[in-house]
This record gives C-alpha cells, structure tokens and sequence, in this order.
C-alpha cells in the first residue's frame, strides 16, 4: 500500500495526465459533480457521486459505428474504429466498479463479444474510491456491495483500491493494470506503514458502521427468485408503479448498469453513417419492430425495466442484480418512482411467494 497527502493530490494528477488522458470527478456549475478530463485547475470534487455513472468512458452515449459511401454501383465500407490509448479514471465508488461487471457480462462474456466495448475495457485503468460519507439513497448494502473497498464483490475495488483518511490518499493494486499503474506513479507516492494500514482499516470500519445504518442498507430480495418470476410479472402493483410515470427516461440514462441502445442511419450526402446511441425500455418507441412497440402500455414498460433488474438479469447471471443500489434513480425521476418502492411493494404482495 502506498500514500500521498491529500493536499499534494493534485500532483499526482499530474504525472498520471502527462503520461495518460486521466478523469475524475469534478465540480460542475450546476453544484453537482461529474467526470471531466483533467487539466491544471480541475480540482477533485467532495460530492459523493457524480451525476452520471462512469460507464459512459467504456459504453458512450453515441458511438460511431461504421460508415458506408456509395460510388455507382461500388460500396466502400469503413470502420471508424482506432485502438484506443491508455486512460485512467479516479474516483469511481464501489457500486458503479461492479455496474462494469453488469454490462460485461453482456458485452464481453457472451458471444458475439461487443469489440467497440471490449476495446475500451481493456485499456482503462479504473481507481475505486471508498464512500467515506454513504448518502442517505444509497443502498449498496442490500446486493452486497462493501463501499469501505474492504472485500471484493463482483469487481467493487477495481484495478486500484483508494482511501481518503487522517489527510492522505492510500493506494492499493488489485489487478495487474493496477501494478501497473502505481510502477507509473510510484516516485509522487510513499510506501505507508503498519500504523498507516490500521488507520486505513479503522476507516474501512467506519464506512461499514455508517452503511450499515443506511435507511435502505438491507431490503428484503427474498420474493425475487426464478420460481416466483411468473407471480411478480403477473402482480397487481404493475398499474400503480406505472400510474405516475411520465416516460422521460431519466432512470435509465443515470443508472450505471442500464445498457440498451439503438442503432441510427444518417445519409451524409455521399453515403450512410451508422450509430449507436443510448435508449431507454421506458420510451414507447424502444425495440419498435415495424408497426410498433411491443410493450404498448406504461405499465408495460415499467415492469420490463423492474423485471429485467431484480428478475430476468439475476437468473441469467448467477444471481447478480443488475441494479448497484447507486441511489441515483431515487435522486432524479421527477414523479418519484425508484426500485426501492418496487422491492417494498413486492415483498409487501400477498400474492407472491418467497422464502419466507
């Protein structure tokens, strides 16, 4: 384990910068905090999270795809595509590292593997931060997820392990990117000492203590298993999840596990540009096959998004939730639906059965 004092961090961003594009959670003007790329006087924000989740850096909002000009009756087909350089990103809490491990069991660990995707994984070096101050949204807890970085859960420290206590940054590899990463920056560090690895576990203790009493740290996910599936689909709280819901979207454009997109043709005048953009299974125009939609109602919609986190995701994954328990759908949808009501609700059903 290594150290910088926090009030000498801002010279570490700047041997990672000069060697490597580097990004972190900065300030933004709406008092909120998101990811920028670093440059001298971008400065390190306190905020807890960042508005959006960091999946944005392996899984962008639009993505060029392929490109086709056409020259009589020839076809030349280009692929935009370049190896992508090294980047390092800090500052990323615990829920939104195992949000990667989400989206890569789609994109990486199924077949066809997503190439423009994997690109990208492979060359970010990802630095978790742990939650010294866990917000009252949270609820990381409930799938497991440790903020305090102290055990691994389905990839939470990341490639590098950091903590922010008694006025120093501690630094711990993971992986061997992360090796990699602390040889690169290794003469801006200091090796810390017995003292310095039990100050880092008393702050470990604490984040636990303090998640531990988060109002939402351990929700009942007793209902939600495969033998029940078709009795939640089925449930009556459909119509009233539903009944308030504006479709805007906002869920899961925030949500660090949300991986949907579409696929758009635009003419160029001289051919056709491809690209991928995000979308949301909340629009009533998502997977529109021809004529139309196949989930015609609100209710419809609002219970795939609901089904596909707590139901379907799980039972194709081992029984990992694709849901982190980040908080920011408590935080942002403007009519005040969020899958904690949707857990309570179900567990709250007579109708459903469960362990219990």
């Amino acid at each position: 384990m290594f150290y910088i004092p926090a009030e000498k961090i801002d010279s570490l961003f700047e041997v990672i910068g000069k060697k490597q594009p580097l990004y972190l959670p900065a300030d933004t003007t709406e008092g909120r905090a998101d990811f920028k790329k670093w440059k001298k006087g971008v400065k390190l924000s306190s905020a807890l999270k960042t508005v959006r989740s960091a999946k944005d850096f392996f899984f962008p909002k639009t993505e060029h795809l392929v490109s086709y000009e056409m020259h009589g009756k020839e076809i030349k087909v280009t692929d935009p595509r370049k190896d992508v350089e090294d980047f390092v990103i800090f500052g990323v809490r615990a829920c939104d590292a195992v949000g990667f491990t989400v989206i890569d069991n789609v994109y990486l660990n199924m077949n066809p593997v997503d190439s423009y995707y994997k690109n990208r994984r492979e060359h970010g070096t990802v630095i978790t931060l742990a939650c010294a101050e866990p917000a009252k949204t949270c609820f990381c807890p409930t799938y497991g997820i440790d903020a305090s970085l102290a055990n691994e859960k389905n990839g939470s420290k990341g490639d590098v392990s950091s903590w922010l206590c008694n006025g120093k940054f501690y630094f711990e590899a993971n992986t061997e990117k992360g090796k990699a990463f602390i040889e690169k920056v290794k003469a801006v560090l200091t090796e810390s000492s017995a003292e310095d690895a039990k100050s880092v576990d008393a702050a470990k203790k604490d984040i636990q203590e303090k998640t531990e009493k988060l109002p939402f740290a351990h929700l009942d996910l007793s209902k939600f298993k495969g033998k029940d599936m078709l009795k939640i689909f089925n449930s009556k709280i459909w119509e009233k999840v539903a009944e308030p819901c504006v479709g805007c979207g906002t869920c899961t454009y925030v949500c660090p596990t949300c991986m949907c997109f579409d696929v758009r043709d635009f003419d160029t005048g001289s051919g056709i540009r491809q690209v991928r953009c995000w979308d949301s299974c909340m629009y009533n125009d998502f997977t529109q096959m021809a004529a139309e939609n196949p989930r015609h109602t609100q209710k419809e919609r609002s219970r795939q998004r609901f089904m596909h986190k707590l139901m379907y995701y799980p039972m194709a994954h081992e029984g990992l939730f694709s849901c982190v328990g980040c908080g920011r759908c408590l935080e942002s949808c403007p009519v005040n639906i969020n899958i904690v009501k949707v857990i309570k609700m179900v567990q709250e059903t007579d109708d459903i059965g469960g362990d219990k």
